[in-house]
């Protein structure tokens, strides 16, 4: 009866060893996937900050009074004269 007493206990020990263990490895890997959650929030709000950037960066350069300077300076373009103007109608 000792010897089977004795037997169970090392095996809840072992048991309770292995759950520990076992708790001890859930909890590293839950804060190792925190932390890459944490890279990858950051990486969306660098995303974020950049879009905004481009955004503006675009609506700068696209507006109408840009590219008309851009045409009559780089590209030497000029309005033709009223006359020289052709209309279609659709």
């Amino acid at each position: 009866m000792a010897i089977a007493r004795n037997i169970l206990l090392t095996l809840l020990v072992a048991m309770l060893m292995v759950s520990g263990i076992a708790v001890i490895y859930s909890k590293y890997q839950s804060r190792l996937l925190f932390i890459d959650i944490q890279k990858k929030e950051k990486e969306l709000d660098d995303y974020e900050v950049e879009w905004g950037r481009l955004q503006l960066e675009l609506t700068t350069l696209t507006e109408e009074n840009r590219v008309e300077i851009e045409a009559r300076t780089r590209l030497m373009l000029t309005l033709p004269a009223q006359d020289k103007i052709i209309y279609i109608k659709p």
